[in-house]
C-alpha cells in the first residue's frame, strides 16, 4: 500500500478512547494499516509560530507531525477568515460573513508555509488527502513544489450554490485551487454538484460523467462521500460503565417523563433557538406534555470570543428562561442547557437515555449526532430521531422524521408525533437507520475516498503516458518526413482521466 499523508487543521487522537470523532476514527484506521503521517496544527502558539520546530510523534508506523502559529497569525488565519469569512458563507449565512483582505491574505500564506513544512515529508508515491476549509488551497501549494503523486481533499462541511459562494470576494481564486486535487470530496451530491455548476458556470468548464469535470484546462473527480461512525464501537459504547452511571443519573432526574435531546457545539449553524421555540410551541399547542416531557440541549461553547457566538448564547439563554418562567414547576425544568461537553462514552448514555434526538441544523455538512443517537439505542425500545432537512444526514436516514427546521409549528408536531409513536414503528424505523449507518461506517468512508483517489491518479498517469507515446510518435514521423493527422488534445499538465470527449 502506498503511505497515507493527512493534512487537517488538529491532529489525532489515533486511539479512540471515546474521544474521537467520525473523522479521526477513519483516518487513524487508514493510518495504522497503510503507515503514514498525521500533519496539522499544534494547537499552541509561539512566536515563532509556522516557521518553528516541527514537533513530531511516533506511534508506530504513524508520525503524528505538527506546528504552531504566531497569536497573530491565528487570530487571521483561523478564527478571522477560516471562521469568520468561509465559515458563514458556506453554512449559507452571507449575513454573518467578515471579508477582510489582510486575513484573505494571511490565509494564503498560512497554506503555502503548510505546504513548505509538508514537502519535505513527502515521497513521490505518497497518498496526500488535504481536510475541509482551513486547507482549500493547499494542494495548489504542495503541487508547485513539484509533488506529482495522488493529491486528494475532502470538504466535511457544506458547498453552497455558485450566487452564494460568489458573495465571497476570494471564491473564484478559492475554486481555482482546488483543481489541482485529483479527487475532491464532498458530504452529499447537493454539495458535489454545487462545486460542479460553480466549475461550469464561473470557469466555462464541462461535466464530463463519471464524476469528472474539466475547468481552467484541468480535470477533476467531484464525488460525495458521505463520512460515517464506527456503529459497532458506538454502541459498545451506550453499555459501557460510564454511560451506565450517565443513563441512570438522567433516568432518575426524569423520572417517568420523557426526555428530547439535542447535542451540538454551541453555533448558529446549528439551528438551537429555533429548536427551543419549536419545544415552546410544543408545549403550547399540546399542554398534555407539559410536566411530561423536557429538553436537555447540550452545546459546548467554541468560539466565544467572536461576537455572533456570544449573541447566540445570551438569546440561548433568554429562551430557556422564558420558557422554564412560563411553563416550569417546582419538581419540573422543561428546558436545560449545559455548554460543557461530554465525552463520548458519557454522551452514548445520555442518548440511550432519551427518547427523541433533536437534530435540526439549519444547514450541516452531516452531523454524526444523529448517526451516533441511533447507535446508541436499545434495540429493544429505541428512540425516534428527528432530523433537519438540511443536515447531510438526511441524505442518507431516510426512516428518521424529517423537517424544515424553520417552521416551527412543523417541528412541533413532528415531536409530537415521535413522543407518541408506537414501540413497533419506533422499531422498523430504529432497524432501517441502524443498517443504513453499518454499512456507512467512518472506516468505508476512508476506504471509499482513498480507493477512488488511486484510480484517479492511475487514469491521470495513464493519460499522461499515452500523451507522451503520441508526442514520441509525431516527433519520430517529423523527423522522417511522415504527417500525421491532427489531433485534439488538452495541456500537458492537466489532471485528467483521459482523452476530452467531443461536444457539440
Amino acid at each position: 500500500m502506498s503511505r497515507l499523508i493527512v493534512i487537517s487543521n488538529r491532529v489525532g487522537p489515533l486511539n479512540d478512547e471515546g474521544k474521537a470523532g467520525g473523522l479521526a476514527v477513519g483516518l487513524a484506521d487508514a493510518l495504522r494499516q497503510r503507515g503514514g503521517i498525521w500533519f496539522g496544527w499544534s494547537g499552541g502558539t509561539t512566536e515563532e509560530g509556522t516557521h518553528g520546530p516541527l514537533r513530531i510523534e511516533n506511534e508506530g508506523k504513524v508520525k503524528l507531525a505538527t506546528v504552531d502559529m504566531t497569536e497573530a497569525d491565528l487570530d487571521a488565519f483561523y478564527r478571522g477568515f477560516a471562521n469568520q469569512a468561509l465559515w458563514p458563507v458556506f453554512h449559507y449565512r452571507i449575513d454573518l460573513a467578515n471579508y477582510e483582505r489582510r486575513q484573505a491574505e494571511i490565509y494564503e500564506r498560512i497554506n503555502e508555509r503548510i505546504a513548505s513544512r509538508l514537502n519535505p515529508l513527502l515521497e513521490s508515491d505518497d497518498l496526500v488527502w488535504v481536510h475541509d476549509y482551513h486547507f482549500m488551497p493547499l494542494g495548489e501549494n504542495i503541487r508547485a513544489s513539484g509533488f506529482t503523486g495522488a493529491l486528494g481533499f475532502f470538504l466535511h462541511v457544506p458547498f453552497p450554490p455558485p450566487e452564494v459562494i460568489t458573495t465571497l470576494p476570494h471564491a473564484h481564486r478559492l475554486v481555482r485551487s482546488m483543481l489541482s486535487y485529483d479527487v475532491v470530496g464532498f458530504q452529499t451530491k447537493i454539495d458535489r454538484d454545487n462545486f460542479a455548476h460553480f466549475l461550469t458556470s464561473e470557469f466555462n468548464g464541462v461535466e464530463l460523467g463519471d464524476g469528472w469535470v474539466e475547468a481552467a484546462g484541468r480535470r477533476v473527480h467531484a464525488g460525495a462521500f458521505p463520512i460515517g461512525i464506527d456503529t459497532e464501537r458506538f454502541a459498545e459504547f451506550a453499555v459501557s460503565p460510564e454511560a451506565g452511571r450517565r443513563y441512570h443519573q438522567l433516568r432518575s432526574v426524569l423520572r417517568d417523563r420523557k426526555q428530547i435531546i439535542g447535542v451540538d457545539r454551541l453555533d448558529y449553524s446549528k439551528g438551537i433557538p429555533d429548536r427551543l421555540r419549536a419545544f415552546r410551541r410544543l408545549l403550547e399547542d399540546y399542554p398534555e406534555n407539559r410536566d411530561k416531557a423536557s429538553l436537555l440541549q447540550v452545546a459546548p461553547v467554541s468560539r466565544g470570543d467572536v461576537d455572533a457566538y456570544a449573541e447566540l448564547r445570551r438569546e440561548l439563554e433568554e429562551l430557556a428562561g422564558r420558557i422554564n418562567g412560563v411553563y416550569g414547576l417546582l419538581h419540573w425544568t422543561p428546558v436545560r442547557i449545559m455548554t460543557r461537553g461530554f465525552a463520548r462514552k458519557a454522551l452514548a448514555g445520555l442518548y440511550r437515555a432519551s427518547h427523541v434526538a433533536l437534530v435540526t441544523p439549519l444547514r450541516d455538512g452531516m452531523n454524526l449526532v444523529a448517526k451516533e443517537y441511533i447507535a446508541a439505542q436499545d434495540p429493544d425500545d429505541p428512540g425516534v430521531l428527528v432530523l433537519s432537512r438540511f443536515a447531510g444526514a438526511a441524505a442518507e436516514m431516510h426512516e428518521a422524521l424529517i423537517v424544515n427546521p424553520y417552521d416551527i409549528t412543523e417541528v412541533a408536531e413532528v415531536l409530537q408525533r415521535a413522543l407518541q409513536m408506537p414501540l413497533a414503528e419506533r422499531k422498523r424505523r430504529w432497524n432501517a437507520l441502524h443498517k443504513t449507518i453499518s454499512q456507512g461506517t467512518a472506516v468505508s468512508w476512508c476506504d471509499g475516498f482513498l480507493g477512488t483517489l488511486e484510480t484517479a491518479l492511475a487514469r491521470r498517469r495513464e493519460t499522461q503516458a499515452q500523451r507522451q507515446r503520441d508526442a514520441d510518435t509525431t516527433q519520430t514521423k517529423a523527423t522522417t518526413g511522415a504527417t500525421t493527422p491532427a489531433k485534439n488534445g488538452t495541456s500537458g499538465d492537466e489532471i485528467a482521466p483521459g482523452p476530452l470527449p467531443t461536444h457539440a
